[in-house]
């Protein structure tokens, strides 16, 4: 028989659910009035599922979710928010925390119970193969990025962003690691003046948002989606476990963080000596190559985000683009940009 924990400081609301949950077959349900009760209920009962509130007294339910997190036996306990938070916002804050799904208040009876179904099963077909040693086998198998990417794609939560969506802010909770599906991100980070300087572009099949594997370290950076992007991420904490069995995968793994930190290295070299013909140039390549599968295809992208990768003022880089316009190297489009010569805009100078 499964168990339930239900907390919640409505008392209506928390009756009436725990009445349904009961009704619908899961007969254990455990209640708790604060999060302050809840978290001590969890620890106690080690439930099969939790259910939570946000605006709580005491203790809310990020707080809730976060100590859980960080409590070994308690952390891959499947946690649902209920809440009367809609913004999206909240939502995603949530998500980052490590929540497996978040429900709006009013809920129907069946968006309720979909839930609850949906994670009990994950957590018990994942519980059988940790039994069996299923798992073992299963993540012994990853030989390199190529499969760890597979991984991600069988095992990870989906996150649909607009654009101009935050995925994350510098800051939060790091509790997700990405692998971008569809559309592009670029993350940035302020300086101690205040500019805004992006540090980063990734495109699809691109991962990002790793910070420590072995902290509780926040994200470093602002991630923001720069079109209608599909992430799918996996908990840092179970990709740790993967890793731990997957050595020739960390190699890789490392191969990539130091590729990275070349990248901003030969940025910040170009943003330090290159003229800014060049700096525009070479800018518009990089975004042309996170953002399309082609170089020659339209790029849709603001010109404060071309001037933060650039490492150039604004209106600055609004002449330069004008200069490559009259050269014949580039066409604009309202908003959009497109190279008409890649290889003699890699020669710019």
């Amino acid at each position: 028989m499964k168990t339930i924990l239900l907390i919640e400081d409505d008392v209506t609301l928390r009756e009436n659910t725990e009445e349904l949950l009961e009704l619908s077959g899961y007969y254990n349900v455990v209640t708790a009035a604060n999060g302050k009760l809840g978290l001590e209920k969890a620890k106690e009962t080690k439930p099969d599922i939790i259910v939570c509130d946000i605006m709580m007294p005491e203790l809310d339910g990020y707080g809730v979710l976060e100590a859980l997190s960080q409590n070994e036996e308690t952390q891959f306990i499947p946690f649902i928010f209920l809440s009367a938070k809609t913004e999206r916002g909240d939502i995603r804050k949530g998500m980052n925390l490590g929540a497996d799904d978040y429900i709006t208040k009013p809920f129907t009876e069946e968006e309720l119970l979909e839930a609850i179904e949906s994670r009990l099963a994950k957590s018990s077909i994942l519980q059988e193969r940790r039994e069996q040693n299923i798992e073992e086998e299963v993540e012994g198998e990853l030989r390199n990025l190529n499969d760890l990417k597979n991984f991600f794609d069988d095992n990870g939560t989906i996150f649909q962003y607009k654009e101009d969506d935050i995925v994350y802010e510098e800051g939060d909770n790091s509790n997700y690691i990405f692998l971008v599906t569809k559309g592009a991100v670029k993350c940035s980070k302020l300086n101690e003046q205040g500019k805004n300087l992006t540090t980063s572009l990734y495109k699809e099949d691109d991962l990002f948002g790793y910070t420590s594997f072995s902290q509780n370290q926040a994200y470093q950076e602002t991630a923001v989606a720069i079109s209608a992007t599909e992430l799918v991420g996996i908990k840092k904490s179970e990709l740790t476990n993967v890793l731990h069995k997957n050595h020739k995968v960390v190699l890789e793994l490392v191969d990539l963080l130091t590729d990275n930190l070349k990248d901003v290295k030969e940025q910040l070299i170009d943003m330090a000596y290159n003229s800014v013909h060049k700096k525009t140039a070479a800018t518009l390549l990089k975004f042309a190559e996170k953002i399309n599968r082609k170089p020659e295809d339209p790029i849709k992208i603001s010109r404060y985000d071309l001037a933060s990768v650039a490492g150039i003022a604004t209106e600055t880089l609004i002449r330069s683009i004008s200069k490559l316009k009259k050269q014949g190297l580039i066409a604009i489009e309202g908003r959009n940009i497109k190279i008409l010569d890649v290889e003699a805009l890699k020669l710019v100078e």
